[in-house]
């Protein structure tokens, strides 16, 4: 056979045979055994190499398959194993050069043609090529080759179309990429790395670069991979740049292009060896060729940034600062902003300006975070090179605005950074473009813009020059301008900037600053002012700007200079007299055609200006007592009500009746601000002595009335706007939102004053204006706003808004009207009727409702019912046909309505509102809906009602329900109804919506029945009537009703209700009976209703819960009737019969059915608590009942495994194991309590092998890499558990644990917790059980430490190691994690002092304690705050040592221990030491 196969080389060279025959010989001889060729390998691969070699070199002509199929011949052999192999084991196989320059073609001539034939399988030779390094020296030894296919590579993913490069090319980048950093790395010759850099490699590098950080080819479905790739693909181009370009042999280079530091003498070598690297590399950046024109300005800019961070990282160090500012010039020239005419500047795109404006951050942000620019040195030593610089580009900003990119601003607050002096000559402009006049709108832009400002005030204010700066806002306003396209001037952003400002400043600054704007105004606009609505616009924004430098200005006090209140007054006279009032005759006397626009913006203005004055006037007069107000003097004016106050001195009312009709025409500002100054005058009036009086109250009646009234049509129209909450922004949109904020804001005030029909109207408003739904959270990149929404939402969630009594019975009214609107307009019947059988639901009044207790309030003799009539009528409409039925939409409008209703106090209700409101749940509760209503939103509507009502029922009139109704006719009508109702609920018994609704109606029928045992109100009636209904339900159940009608919601229904019946009277009768108070009928309805339980438990048992996983419901019902059953009879079971013709089964059997089962569920009910839990209580009843426990195995025994099978499940999530952990406690402390000697001995053996898990976790350690290491070991879920167990048994001490050698075992089972290569979670929760075990057997078992201290110390050592190891500082990484050691060595400090406390015991052995730490912090560099804690414990055992143990300390250790030892103990005696000594002296 070798025979035959050695013709395949011949047959391969031979013309005769077809290229396909040739290739399937190939690939046999390749893969065959039997094929014996001499260096088979080499000749198959040579072979390949020459055919492709003849055809592209035209001297053989072959198809393109078979051309392709070469090719991935190739392939095949290169990525193959056995090749792997042949070179692992030391077989040369060469390449050839030839093959390599082909492939080389290939991909040039990839990026250069359309064509893509063989381009993955080239691109996979080439990768396979690269991947191998024996294979990949042929690329390495030749730098020129590795150059040209890096470049034809990059080339090659630039010019591919946009998604079509396979991560595949990718891939072979990244592996030259890294081949050539290898090589530069060694490179000797600096001039041939940049030269190769910059010839061949920057400009596809920096397309690819500039592509790639676009994430123009991110993948679906790969983009984690993608990303990753293009990351590091992102990072190896930076790496090469820095390693051609910027070398650090290049450094002296750059010094004589950039600083012309030639030398005389050395002038002519250095002009030899003269190398212009920054000129080269910006020549190639900027060429035109090498991209595409769409594509050339955004490369430029996006590598400009680059470039200069690299030359940055490289060369920037102290000295080098001038260097480093005369690359960027340079740089900066490379972007079209720098060097476009006017023209083309103005063409340019807003996305193009954003390119470029974050490169020149980039830049500038540079230069301000490294300290480039020195002011003083770039003045004496450089003639202001960088300050002209920075001057050209600040002009180039201001003259281009560009207010609606973030960018910009941030440009011109960093050369504001750098020296205010570069934006002083264009303040005024600066002001004008990037404040007064910009259009901003968009919310980035707004903070970009607040920035700017920002910078600029405070800048200013530590110049001590903000009147100067003023000066220029003041010149910017009053420009001629186009004033009805101006914006706000003090929108939210500028107004909290400026605030801040005035803070800050001296009065003397304010006063300067207040002085400039008075004289602004009287020269500049008022005397302009009439009949120009520009003038009057302008007049709006300086009287925005005079009201927030006067609101936010620091108050006088008593302290203040009295010159500063002296020229305080004078101002504000003069600013009556000189403006206000001017302002205010303008608009009392026209004297012209009354333009509108003219007219609003002179009332806004001038009643803005009243508004301030008046306000800071009353803060002056209230804060400063040698502050005298002019409204004081002015008391020559005739008025009707001479000692009320004006609302603006030297205005007669009938005055304020004429401006009143002016603002009424218009939602503007000025009439807010007219609002504004009657609840000022209300507050002077309120602050007046003689307050009480008629003529003051008729007063505030009146005012308040006009403050409401004012926006009523407003607000009735209503706006969906948002404001700021500026009022300077008040406007049409947003004036019903400012107005509604004005009222609320000051409801407390107002409240008193208003008229009913007023306050109804307010609770209308308030009920109209809450969100319909839940208000999506905001996003964070927008700016906070009020709304109508907002506002009426937040007094809904006030504490203050029960207290507000009048406003809250409005609104409980109106909602009230509003559920009964809803459900009139379902009516099924005549609407007087309807009034007949639910009248509370039309009265207007709750009042009235609650005359209805005296009209029940008489009970009479036994049996008799005078509380019967309302239930009685509502079980008749229940049973009948409900009059109401509401279908799907006003299901929805009532559940907006409820939602309302659950924020509101119902706990807190007064007597007849909670009455009205118990009937309106309980009447929508009951209503009767149609099929349009979904069973999702039937049962999410009935829950709320049930809900709502559990929470009316917790509140302090929940008795007053009982006047009218008996607790058994509620519960009857609950039940009949959502009996009735259940057969529509089509969900699943599991679903969490369905068990949340039984959960809240049992909550409901368990308070109504706690209700019942607490006021003792016709016990028995109410009970026996509870127990008799609920027994025909039973009987119906058992008799297969409801199975024909496949309902099993309602027997769920019955088990909550019967489970709800024993929890509540249960307790009731043993606690009476403990008493000897218990009456006979009781504890026999009492008895009825386990029976009734029971035997309603096992029906649902026979038709399916056996044998399958038990529900919720019924577990709940279970562990609650076996508490009654045991209760009830604690000496002997209860036998009974099911109530059908079957033989009696006994509840004992049944009993230790469920337990069977919940053993074999327990894991998989661990995900749920509240099921988790019921099943406990289940297992503990069960365990502590004797009688009940089967004969055949331990019940001890049993539970134990299955609860060992929870915690060691690895289904179970640790989380879930962490919460169930306190109820696994509960059920342990109880088996431990009743068990027996043979139990607990049992248990300390299991767990002992849990713990024993050594061997496993070495294996661990040996398998896996350190990666693997770190993921959490699957014994570790139950490692924790067990120390908590093991700890809370030895804390049960020497009296229930009398074997001292169990509680030696602790000390083995201790030594087996592994404490390294643990996450710092994972760690801290073992460090702390391992602890706490130790202190539970320091603590609680004296006689065992007598002899085990040697086996004590040996764990405790453990812990005190495993701390400095974990505490030690590291080489990389953070701190993050030091919280969790910082909490373990605060473990280890307290229980040296614990040892430190038990003297006697311990002073043999601390020198050896002293020895174990100085030896062990000797090999680590800790924490300083870890060696604290640590230092502060070992004092404590330090404290022990007497002098010879220090003798034999200092003789014993080794010599750098010793050393360690010597710096403690001096220490020690330094601060410890001698710190207690002089403590000691002040003890008695």
């Amino acid at each position: 056979m070798a025979a035959v196969y050695s013709g395949i080389s011949f047959k391969l060279k031979s013309k005769t045979t077809s290229w396909e025959d040739k290739l399937k010989l190939a690939h046999f001889a390749w893969i065959s055994h039997q094929c014996v060729l001499p260096n088979k390998e080499q000749v198959l691969l040579d072979w390949a190499r020459q055919s492709l070699i003849a055809f592209y070199k035209k001297k053989l002509e072959l198809k393109e398959d078979i051309v392709e199929r070469l090719w991935i011949y190739i392939d095949n052999i290169l990525h193959s194993k056995k090749l792997q192999d042949l070179l692992k084991n030391g077989k040369t196989i060469n390449l050839q050069i030839s093959l390599v320059k082909i492939i080389n073609e290939r991909i040039t001539e990839f990026s250069l043609s359309e064509s893509r034939r063989s381009m993955c399988a080239v691109l996979s030779c080439c990768q396979g090529i690269l991947s191998t390094p024996a294979l990949a020296v042929i690329y390495t030894a030749r730098q020129e080759l590795i150059v040209a296919l890096l470049s034809q590579l990059c080339w090659l993913a630039c010019r591919q179309p946009e998604g079509a490069v396979v991560a595949q090319l990718f891939e072979v980048i990244h592996l030259a990429l890294g081949h050539y950093l290898l090589i530069q790395q060694q490179q000797v010759n600096p001039r041939r790395a940049f030269g190769e850099v910059t010839g061949h490699l920057l400009q596809p590098c920096l397309v690819l670069r500039h592509l790639l950080s676009g994430g123009t080819w991110t993948q679906t479905g790969q983009g984690q991979l993608r990303q990753a790739l293009s990351r590091d693909v992102r990072s190896q181009i930076e790496a090469m740049l820095r390693g051609g370009a910027f070398q650090p042999e290049l450094l002296s280079s750059y010094k004589e292009e950039l600083l012309d530091q030639q030398q005389g003498d050395t002038k002519i070598g250095a002009m030899k060896n003269l190398l212009a690297p920054l000129d080269t590399v910006i020549t190639r950046l900027v060429d035109a060729g090498y991209c595409e024109p769409s594509l050339h300005a955004a490369v430029i800019a996006n590598s400009v940034a680059l470039l200069y961070k690299l030359f940055f990282d490289s060369y920037f160090k102290e000295g080098n600062q001038l260097l480093c500012f005369q690359v960027l010039p340079r740089l900066f020239g490379c972007l079209r902003i720098s060097r476009l005419q006017e023209e083309q500047l103005k063409g340019l795109a807003a996305s193009d300006w954003t390119t470029e404006l974050l490169v020149l951050e980039q830049l500038l942000s540079s230069v301000a975070n490294n300290n480039i620019y020195n002011i003083a040195a770039d003045r004496i030593r450089h003639g202001e090179a960088q300050f002209h610089f920075y001057r050209r580009v600040a002009e180039l900003l201001i003259n281009h605005s560009q207010a609606s990119v973030p960018a910009w601003f941030r440009c011109l607050k960093a050369l504001m950074s750098l020296n205010h002096l570069i934006l002083e000559p264009d303040l005024d402009d600066l002001l004008a473009s990037a404040w007064i006049d910009a259009e901003v709108t968009d919310f980035r832009t707004k903070k970009a813009q607040e920035a700017l400002l920002h910078t600029v005030f405070q800048t200013y204010v530590k110049l001590r020059q903000v009147p100067r700066l003023f000066e220029e806002i003041l010149g910017v306003i009053c420009r001629p301008a186009a004033e009805a396209l101006r914006q706000p001037v003090l929108t939210s952003g500028p107004s909290r900037v400026l605030c801040e400002c005035l803070l800050d400043l001296p009065p003397n600054q304010i006063l300067d600053t207040w002085s400039l704007m008075l004289e602004k105004f009287q020269s500049s606009v008022l005397p302009y002012l009439r009949g120009d609505a520009d003038m009057a616009l302008k007049s709006l924004s300086l009287s925005s700007l005079l009201h927030c430098v006067m609101f936010n200005m620091r108050s006088l006090d008593s302290s203040t200079p009295l010159p500063v209140i002296r020229r305080m007054q004078c101002t504000m006279e003069r600013m009556l007299r000189e403006l206000v009032r001017p302002l205010l005759d303008l608009l009392l006397d026209p004297q012209g055609p009354e333009l509108e626009l003219w007219l609003q913006k002179l009332s806004d203005s001038a009643l803005l200006l009243s508004y301030t004055w008046a306000q800071v006037d009353a803060m002056l007069s209230i804060n400063c007592s040698q502050y005298h107000s002019v409204s004081g003097a002015l008391t020559d004016v005739a008025v009707e009500i001479s000692h009320l106050p004006l609302l603006l001195p030297g205005v007669e009312t009938c005055h304020w009746k004429k401006i009143e009709k002016f603002t009424a025409q218009f939602d503007s500002l000025g009439r807010y601000c007219l609002a504004q100054l009657y609840l000022q005058k209300m507050k002077r009036t309120l602050m007046q002595t003689s307050f009480q009086s008629e003529e003051a109250l008729r007063s505030l009646k009146c005012d308040a009335a006009y403050i409401l009234g004012s926006g009523r049509e407003s607000l009735n129209r209503g706006t969906t706007a948002s404001w700021d909450g500026q009022v300077g922004t008040v406007s049409a949109l947003t004036y019903p939102v400012a107005h509604w904020h004005l009222v609320v804001s000051n409801l407390t005030i107002l409240m008193s004053y208003l008229s009913p029909d007023d306050v109804r109207s307010l609770a209308s408003v308030l009920l109209r204006t809450l969100p319909v739904s839940k208000a999506q959270e905001g996003s964070a990149e927008e700016e906070p706003s009020l709304t109508l929404e907002k506002i009426s939402s937040a007094v809904l969630h006030s504490p203050l808004f029960p207290e507000m009594q009048s406003v809250h019975s409005a609104f409980l009214m109106y909602l009230t009207e509003g559920c009964t609107s809803v459900l009139c307009s379902g009516a099924q019947s005549d609407p007087s009727l309807l009034s007949e059988q639910l009248p509370w639901l039309f009265e207007k009044d709750h009042l009235v409702v609650a005359l209805w207790e005296n009209k029940f309030a008489k009970v009479g003799p036994e049996g008799v019912e005078p509380k019967g009539e309302i239930a009685q009528n509502l079980l008749s409409l229940v049973k009948s046909d409900f009059p109401i039925q509401l279908e799907g939409e006003q299901l929805e409008s009532i559940l907006g309505l409820l939602e309302v209703i659950s924020t509101l106090q119902l706990d807190s209700l007064l007597t007849p509102y909670h009455v009205r409101y118990f009937l309106l749940l309980l009447s929508l509760a009951i209503t009767k809906l149609g099929s349009s209503c979904s069973s999702s939103v039937t049962l999410k509507f009935l829950t709320t009602c049930y809900r709502l009502l559990g929470y009316l029922q917790r509140g302090k009139s929940a008795r007053s329900v009982l006047k009218i109704m008996y607790v058994s006719d509620i519960f009857e009508i609950t039940l009949t109804s959502l009996f009735k109702a259940s057969g529509r609920f089509l969900v699943n018994v599991d679903d969490p919506s369905w068990l949340e609704f039984l959960q809240v109606v049992g909550a409901f029928l368990e308070q109504l029945m706690q209700m019942l045992t607490q006021t003792k109100l016709s016990l028995v009636l109410n009970f026996r009537k509870i127990v008799g209904f609920l027994r025909e339900l039973c009987t119906e159940a058992i008799a297969g009703k409801w199975v024909k009608n496949q309902n099993p919601w309602g027997q769920h229904l019955l088990l909550v209700s019967l489970t709800k019946l024993c929890q509540v009277l249960g307790p009731f009768v043993r606690e009476r009976k403990q008493q000897r108070e218990a009456p006979e009928a009781l504890c026999e309805l009492l008895q009825k209703a386990i029976l009734h339980t029971g035997a309603m438990l096992q029906q649902c048992w026979a038709q399916g819960a056996q044998g399958q996983c038990l529900p919720p419901v019924f577990i709940a019902s279970v562990s609650t009737l076996l508490e009654a059953d045991v209760g009830q009879h604690s000496r002997h079971r209860t036998e009974i019969s099911t109530m059908t013709d079957e033989v009696p089964l006994s509840l004992t059997a049944f009993y230790q059915s469920v337990y069977s089962q919940l053993l074999s569920e327990l894991p998989a009910l661990a995900g749920d608590r509240q099921c988790f839990q019921a099943a406990l209580r289940f297992l503990t009843l069960f365990f502590l009942a004797p009688e009940l426990h089967p004969k055949k195995d331990s019940v001890f025994t049993s539970m134990f495994h299955s609860v060992r099978k929870v915690l060691a499940d690895p289904a179970v999530p640790v989380e879930v194991i962490q919460d169930i952990e306190p109820d696994l406690g509960a059920l342990l402390t109880q088996m431990l309590e009743a068990g027996t000697t043979e139990d607990f001995r049992m248990m300390m053996r299991c767990i002992l092998q849990g713990l024993d898990i050594s061997n496993m976790w070495k294996a661990n350690l040996q398998l896996l890499n350190r990666e693997a290491c770190q993921e959490q070991p699957v014994p570790l879920a139950v490692v924790g558990p067990i120390l908590d167990v093991l700890a809370a048994l030895l804390r049960q001490g020497e009296e229930t644990i009398r074997n001292p050698h169990h509680v030696s075992l602790a000390f083995s089972i201790l030594l087996t917790v592994p404490l390294d290569h643990l996450k710092p979670s994972e760690y801290g929760s073992i460090f702390l059980r391992v602890h706490n075990v130790l202190f539970s057997i320091l603590q609680c078992h004296p006689k065992v430490m007598l002899k085990a201290i040697p086996s004590f110390l040996n764990c405790f050592n453990r812990l005190v190691y495993s701390v400095m190891h974990e505490g030690r500082q590291k080489d990389k990484g953070s701190t993050d994690d030091l919280s969790v050691v910082l909490e373990c060595a605060r473990l280890v400090e307290r229980m040296y002092s614990h040892i430190a406390a038990r003297a006697e015991e311990f002073t043999v052995f601390s020198p050896f304690m002293v020895a174990h730490y100085v030896t062990e912090v000797q090999k680590v560099t800790l924490y300083p705050a870890v060696k604290g804690l640590l230092q502060e414990g070992i004092y404590l055992i330090l404290d022990l040592c007497i002098e010879p143990d220090v003798q034999f300390l200092r003789v014993s250790l080794q010599p750098g221990v010793r050393d360690i030892f010597k710096e403690l103990h001096n220490d020690y005696v330094k601060y410890h030491k001698a710190k207690h000594e002089g403590e000691r002296r002040y003890m008695a």
